[in-house]
């Protein structure tokens, strides 16, 4: 295993600063001390922000070409440094290796994609001459950059997530300050090192910055920064928007996902699929498989097949290749999740499997039956290693059941029928449908995002440059 360094810098207007070593980053399996960071004290929060506007018009100035120069460089950086990066998820995220592994191969096509879309900020020609007043007239629009963006990312995808807000900014010229997740700034803190390499980049053109929760209003409320996009929990994201006055926010919170199995689905596959899509981190996946809604023809051979799966799943250290199932981020997000699983029960849920808490904050794959609609297991983001089983008996119904949440992130549906995959995508009211899968799969280039409780806007690199950028108008009359 790649070795960590004992302390590292954050990153002030594009350079490494060391102003202290006051955030303690631990192994979430071990629990012990891994590292150090400095942690942005509200002096360097405010000249990070300062940074940002005297690049605004420096990075807007940037060519196509040498903003894509910049995102290649970071694509082959992280090539570079993929077994350093994957080791920093398993450290810091308690994430098991496998998994790990598979977020740095998407951080890469992230920088990838942006690279490509970095080129195609297209605009359009309109003609004007609707009427005769407008005769002679031509108008035009192009796209230009919106100016400083402040973005905070979370702790259960801190590379891929960070990723999503980093790679889209740079994209269109949007110098931007960005707040990792305290438990987890290792990842951010290396891409900020991979981008301190890039001299193209005017001074300013980037923060990284650790940084306390009272932090985040300082990335909020400064009238300075043109753009908000936060990832995280609903309760914290929506207090941030009512505080963010003028600016556009974008914000990727939680669900509680749904999958429904109709009776003519492939057993097996969906099977590995929905194991997947429940407990893969940990469970720690604001699309992660909660609820799973079975055909009534097909509940009891597929709960059973559900429930010999799950205990077969490997727990234990994520730097182990064979561990499935890693440490939860925290020992009270761990005791949380029991509480919940112990609620259910007592309300009358059966326990199929699991439920068990050991070392703080190992908690065991969960399967649960006919969680009452009121439990915080069933209604609220479990966030963790438990989903929840019921059955139906008509399609539509399902439907019903999967719209019956305040969240509405994605969905999953195994069907093969046409018919209904066309009436679920009418019907459901999410961000997503993904058909013979789970509501965990995304692809970096797809419009990602949620409804009610689960966001607002979208990510996926082009619809993200959408948002970091303007229309700008110009009107033309031919004499």
């Amino acid at each position: 295993m790649p070795e960590l360094k004992d302390v590292y810098p954050l990153y002030l207007n594009n350079k490494a600063a060391q102003p202290n070593t006051d955030l303690e980053v631990t192994d979430k399996y071990t629990g012990e001390v891994a590292f150090r960071t400095a942690l942005a004290t509200p002096d360097i929060i405010e000249e990070a922000i300062a940074g940002t506007v005297r690049a605004t018009e420096p990075m807007a100035k940037l060519a196509s070409y040498e903003k894509q120069a910049v995102l290649q460089h970071c694509v082959e950086r992280f090539r570079e440094r993929y077994d350093e990066l994957a080791y920093s998820l398993c450290v810091e995220a308690g994430k098991p290796i496998k998994d790990a592994e598979g977020e740095v191969d998407r951080l890469i096509d992230t920088f990838r994609i942006a690279a490509e879309e970095s080129t195609r900020n297209y605009g359009e020609v309109q003609p004007l001459d609707i009427s005769a007043r407008a005769k002679g007239y031509m108008g035009m629009w192009k796209r230009v950059p919106i100016g400083p963006c402040s973005f905070i990312s979370p702790f259960n995808f801190p590379l891929n997530l960070a990723a999503h807000k980093i790679a889209p900014a740079i994209a269109v010229g949007c110098p931007f300050i960005i707040k990792p997740a305290s438990k987890t700034p290792l990842g951010t803190i290396i891409m900020g090192e991979v981008l301190a390499e890039c001299d193209i980049l005017p001074d300013g053109a980037f923060s990284v910055l650790p940084a306390s929760r009272d932090g985040a209003d300082l990335f909020t409320e400064d009238e300075r920064l043109k753009l908000l996009s936060f990832t995280g929990s609903p309760g914290v994201g929506w207090d941030l928007k009512a505080k963010a006055g003028k600016k556009p926010v974008i914000l990727e919170l939680g669900g509680n996902a749904a999958v429904v199995v109709d009776k003519d689905a492939d057993l097996d596959h969906a099977l590995e699929r929905i194991i997947f899509g429940a407990f893969y981190q940990s469970g720690q996946s604001c699309i992660g498989v909660q609820r799973i809604i079975i055909h009534e023809d097909i509940y009891d051979e597929f709960k059973d097949m559900l429930v010999a799966k799950t205990r077969t799943l490997v727990a234990g250290d994520p730097k182990d290749r064979d561990t499935f199932i890693g440490p939860m981020i925290s020992d009270k997000e761990a005791g949380r999740l029991k509480g919940w699983i112990d609620e259910a029960v007592e309300a009358g849920a059966k326990l199929l499997c699991g439920g068990g808490l050991s070392n703080g904050n190992m908690l065991e794959a969960t399967l649960l039956e006919n969680v009452p609609r009121d439990c915080n297991a069933s209604k609220e983001e479990a966030f963790g290693p438990l989903a929840n089983l019921s059955k139906f008996s008509d399609f539509y119904d399902a439907l019903d059941q999967v719209n019956d949440s305040k969240f509405g992130l994605q969905a999953g549906i195994f069907t093969r029928d046409i018919h209904k995959v066309l009436d679920a995508w009418d019907t459901l009211d999410v961000g997503g449908v993904v058909v013979n899968d789970v509501s965990s799969y995304r692809v970096d280039n797809m419009p990602y995002g949620g409804v009610k409780d689960s966001g607002l806007g979208r990510e996926g690199i082009r619809f993200a440059m959408e948002d970091m950028t303007e229309i700008r108008n110009l009107v033309i009359r031919r004499i």
